[in-house]
């Protein structure tokens, strides 16, 4: 059984008679076809029994020769006023039905939308976040490897651009030299993310875009980063300073590095979500600094950077073998500078396993190259 015919066994356990599939991380997994959004419209259309169709340009159908799975396409041109027909010709047999189709609402565009409420003016386009969030939350071992890998490349490519970090240099020059670094070591073209690369107060923004700010003695240098490596990506933040870090912000560092040991440390199958949250939070705000933790623990992992389960504290959602998500917890002083420690974790019989690896404490640059040359030589 492919993908699309797994899907399509959950389809019918469902209310919903259909969805509909933008470019993007679920159309991905279901057929391997990528494609970007751009100003021509792309969508999949999966209804219970019937094959499934793909609305595309003429110039993507080279695209479909490598499919797995029977999917009839129907394409169109360049000119606008003639891509209604080809949604009316595809989409048919589903004409004058009160259908109620579900779409993932981050992605289905107002573009594609309007074109199918035209075609199927019946139809009911509801929110079907309920089959989609279960698709691609359970790992195989296959995709584990890749997510993996994806954390090699990113912690090699880290690695190397410290070794050319220097006082004086801006957010925007280590986060450009990261970038060289991660292509180098073998990512994908296509990064998880923009790197965030910020230092000194800057980095008591969680989502701090680099900036020309100097990186200057005493600072706190914060890099949230990611790879991708044959679709699955990776997601990792470590933090460091150079020489004479405030007392304040080394008693900040020691408490975020112990929220993460912890929440990881005592994770497990059969656990709730909002646990592993729970547990990294009452480390900080045992340790007085409650008021500066003010984001989830973390966010699920796989396609996409931010997907299901969400590490939240009312997330009821039982964690499984093969769920793979982030534990971030971070402490942000405003005006002083802010420390965050990310791992990616996979859920197994054991408990969690970390699939990164690089040194968690919060240290100067130079002694987190030599401590990484030690194990190296080892």
């Amino acid at each position: 059984m492919n993908r699309i015919e797994y899907f399509q066994e959950q389809l019918n356990s469902s209310t919903m008679d259909a969805v509909v599939i933008n470019p993007g991380a679920s159309l991905k997994y279901l057929t391997g076809l990528d494609f970007h959004l751009m100003e021509r419209p792309v969508i999949l259309f999966i209804s219970k029994r019937d094959k499934p169709r793909i609305i595309l340009p003429k110039l993507e159908v080279a695209k479909l020769e490598d499919l797995d799975s029977e999917i009839q396409p129907y394409l169109f041109g360049d000119d606008p006023s003639q891509w209604g027909l080809v949604f009316q010709e595809a989409l048919a047999a589903f004409q004058g039905k009160a259908l109620r189709v579900g779409v993932e609402p981050t992605r289905l565009r107002f573009l594609e939308l309007s074109f199918l409420r035209q075609v199927l003016p019946q139809a009911d386009f509801i929110d079907g976040s309920a089959l989609f969030s279960g698709l691609r939350m359970h790992k195989d071992e296959n995709e584990i490897k890749k997510m993996r890998r994806a954390a090699e490349i990113a912690e090699n490519a880290l690695l190397a651009t410290l070794r050319k970090v220097r006082i004086g240099q801006t957010e925007k020059e280590i986060a450009a030299e990261l970038l060289i670094q991660l292509y180098q070591h073998g990512s994908d073209q296509e990064l998880p993310f923009a790197p965030i690369v910020s230092t000194g107060p800057n980095s008591a923004n969680p989502h701090a875009s680099p900036t020309d700010r100097k990186l200057a003695e005493g600072d706190l240098l914060l890099i949230d980063w990611g790879a991708s490596f044959e679709g699955y990506a990776s997601d990792i933040t470590r933090c460091f300073y150079l020489e004479n870090l405030p007392d304040r912000m080394r008693d900040v560092a020691e408490t975020v590095q112990r929220a993460n040991h912890y929440a990881v440390s005592a994770g497990k199958m059969g656990m709730k979500a909002g646990e592993i949250d729970h547990i990294a939070r009452q480390e900080i705000e045992e340790s007085g600094y409650g008021d500066y933790f003010f984001h989830r623990t973390g966010h699920g992992l796989g396609m996409e950077a931010h997907e299901p389960p969400f590490i939240f504290a009312d997330n009821d959602q039982i964690l499984e073998k093969g769920m793979v998500f982030t534990v971030e917890p971070g402490i942000y002083l405003p005006g002083e500078g802010g420390v965050r420690i990310e791992d990616d974790v996979v859920v197994t019989e054991e408990g969690l396993l970390s699939l990164t690896s690089l040194p968690r404490e919060v240290m100067t640059i130079d002694r987190y190259l030599k401590l990484m040359d030690l194990f190296t030589n080892l």
